[in-house]
């Protein structure tokens, strides 16, 4: 059964549906049958890359409002990350557009390890406050992955795999997607936003049931926390 996730590294709520979700899997009794497929969605696609500035400095600019104030309204994911076992570290976030990260993410899911790229990448951006739009980064990184480093380079200039994001986006136009975290389980059941596990674990299991009917047709799960387009998380 097949499980399309389309979700930026820059996205805290991307970070905390992972977990949710992997969550939910670890105790699904058909877990081996599951086929799980990042999709690359770029949220504030224009960003450019600032890495003297935090993502609390340039949010507080964005919104004009305080530091003081963008911490107050990012104590909600605050609050996610820590039930969900992650400890956001917004204060030494770098601000740093994602799209060469998503062709590392390209290059990894090419040797199947997409999973491993997805979680590396979003405790590089989210809690250890790396610049994941620096080359030497993304060598590390990838390398941290057992990538070869030629190929890390090459990947970050591809236009193979810049042709594979750019068509992930693409989809998720065309399926309605605005923010993300977004899941469409056994191409039909679409879960939005940053749900809990016990979500998961009834959308899989119903899912399953209905697995071999070979049901067609989008349903959405009942919007939860999600950061948009635009890149706002709150």
């Amino acid at each position: 059964m097949k499980v399309d996730i389309w979700s930026d590294i820059r996205c805290p709520f991307c970070y905390v549906v992972k977990k949710n979700f992997e969550n939910a899997l670890a105790n699904f009794p058909n877990k081996d049958h599951i086929q799980v497929t990042w999709h690359s969605f770029q949220l504030d696609p224009n960003l450019k890359t600032q890495p003297e500035k935090n993502s609390l400095e340039y949010f507080s600019e964005a919104k004009g409002v305080s530091t003081e104030r963008a911490k107050e309204m990012y104590a909600h994911v605050y609050k996610a990350g820590k039930e969900a076992g992650i400890d956001f570290n917004f204060d030494h976030q770098k601000v740093a557009n994602s799209y060469r990260g998503h062709l590392l993410l390209k290059l990894a899911e090419s040797k199947g390890l997409a999973n491993e790229a997805e979680e590396a990448l979003f405790k590089a951006q989210l809690v250890d406050g790396k610049n994941i739009d620096d080359e030497a980064t993304l060598i590390e990184i990838g390398k941290s992955l057992s990538l070869n480093e030629d190929e890390i380079k090459a990947a970050l200039t591809s236009d193979e795999f810049g042709h594979a994001v750019a068509q992930d986006i693409m989809q998720a136009r065309q399926i309605g997607i605005s923010g993300v975290p977004f899941f469409v389980i056994n191409d039909k059941y679409g879960v939005s936003g940053a749900q809990p596990t016990p979500v998961f674990k009834e959308v899989l299991e119903k899912s399953w049931q209905e697995f071999a009917e070979g049901d067609k047709g989008l349903k959405i799960i009942p919007e939860g926390d999600n950061c948009d387009i635009d890149g706002n998380c709150d």
